[in-house]
């Protein structure tokens, strides 16, 4: 499985999440726009390594940002995409996802002063179907 194919099923879950599009409506995306418009979130990393056979561990990165003037609406989104995805099941073609949780997530103040990020590390393992 390619990590594209995973991050596009991930997005595709948080699209479906109306907790997710309350906050985002659809600026939800498996690569950064190069101009975004906020707040929006994306797959910022990706990487996966075999744990047996065809079992593989990915790991990957999800980072939202927002320039609200605070941090409330960044912790609003890494609230609405934790609850979300965490033990989700989203459809991944030619996997089926065994375990997929929130293993990391923080919210922080940007080096420009004006942008607040929010960052969410997901641990996922698959196997192939």
């Amino acid at each position: 499985m390619t990590d594209q194919v995973l991050a596009d099923g991930l997005v595709a879950a948080l699209k479906a999440a109306p907790a997710v599009t309350a906050l985002l409506s659809q600026r939800i995306y498996a690569r950064a726009p190069r101009v975004p418009t906020y707040p929006c979130l994306a797959v910022s990393r990706m990487e996966s390594r075999v744990l047996e056979g065809e079992t593989l561990e990915h790991v990957v990165t999800l980072t939202a940002v927002s320039r609200f003037g605070g941090p409330e609406e960044a912790r609003a989104v890494v609230a609405a995409v934790r609850a979300a995805l965490h033990d989700a099941r989203p459809a991944i073609p030619g996997r089926r996802l065994v375990n997929l949780r929130v293993a990391y997530a923080d919210v922080f103040r940007a080096a420009d002063g004006e942008t607040t990020l929010g960052l969410l590390r997901l641990r996922a393992v698959s196997e192939a179907v």
